[in-house]
């Protein structure tokens, strides 16, 4: 009697590691997919970032150039 409980002991623990083991796997599964979708998300604001630099620089270059044509034109 006391082999069958040390058997079925042993079998518990056994099933509890695989369950522990799967579930390390998923959620480090699931840590990278929220890593990778963190710098897609942080790409995409410092391409959002530049455009809006770039946008502004080009008004900015284009209003300097149109005051110096209006100077050029007095």
């Amino acid at each position: 009697m006391q082999n069958q409980n040390n058997n079925q002991q042993g079998a518990a623990k056994n099933v509890a590691n695989t369950i522990k083991n799967g579930a390390d796997v998923a959620f480090d599964a699931a840590q990278n997919a929220l890593k990778a979708t963190e710098d897609v998300a942080m790409t995409a604001v410092d391409a959002t970032a530049n455009v809006v630099n770039n946008a502004t620089n080009s008004v900015r270059n284009m209003m300097g150039n149109g005051n110096k044509q209006n100077e050029n034109n007095q």
